[in-house]
């Protein structure tokens, strides 16, 4: 019997492993995991932004564009400011009035007074204030002096006439019109002591109302 050939079995075995080879290559790449194939693709698409990429002007500068945008802020905050400025209105603050004492008949009378010793130059003017003693004889006291006799006589007439052009009182009583070293002219609420000098130094009525609020007016220093 004839012997059979065995090369040609050989060669189908040879072919066999090499799909056997060509197979496991595809199911390797079919088995990669996911993680590669993502780092293959990103890297792919970074490449291609990069290529992608416009080139920049020449002379404009990152620094240059940071200046930009920090002056527009600053111009920004500025004008909100100003704005807020003008919007919000100052408070004004308005001073508390101050509460005017108001002034009784027996002050009122006082003044007038006054202003009638004044008129004809009366020196010397006290003005007691008896209000808070408890056994006055009246509000207040008015005393003031003159050189001369008839310069007494002539303050008592410029009292009356004043006190009645200015509050329509007339005097309850008067006394020393003889002499005119001493005259007092009474108002009841308000008497006033119209002295030549001396004779007040004598009798210094001042000082039988020591606690009572004195106020001088055109002393002689």
């Amino acid at each position: 019997m004839a012997k059979k050939k065995v090369a040609p079995v050989k060669k189908t075995v040879a072919k066999k492993k090499e799909v056997k080879t060509k197979s496991a290559t595809t199911k390797s790449a079919k088995t990669a995991p996911k993680s590669k194939r993502l780092q293959v693709g990103k890297a792919g698409s970074i490449a291609s932004k990069m290529t992608a990429k416009k080139v920049a002007p020449k002379g404009s500068t990152p620094k240059a564009s940071t200046k930009k945008v920090v002056k527009k802020a600053i111009q920004t905050i500025a004008q909100k400011g100003s704005l807020k400025k003008a919007l919000v209105k100052p408070v004004k603050t308005l001073a508390k009035p101050v509460a005017k004492k108001i002034k009784g008949p027996s002050e009122l009378l006082t003044d007038a007074i006054v202003e009638g010793v004044l008129e004809v130059k009366g020196r010397n003017i006290s003005v007691l204030n008896l209000q808070d003693i408890h056994n006055r004889v009246c509000d207040y006291f008015i005393i003031c002096q003159a050189d001369s006799t008839t310069q007494v006589n002539a303050i008592a007439g410029s009292v009356e006439e004043m006190v009645k052009k200015l509050t329509g009182e007339r005097p309850y009583r008067k006394e020393g019109f003889e002499n005119s070293e001493w005259i007092l002219v009474d108002y009841v609420t308000v008497v006033v002591h119209i002295f030549q000098t001396e004779v007040r130094n004598f009798y210094n009525l001042e000082s039988l109302w020591a606690d009572a609020e004195v106020t001088e007016i055109a002393f002689d220093k």
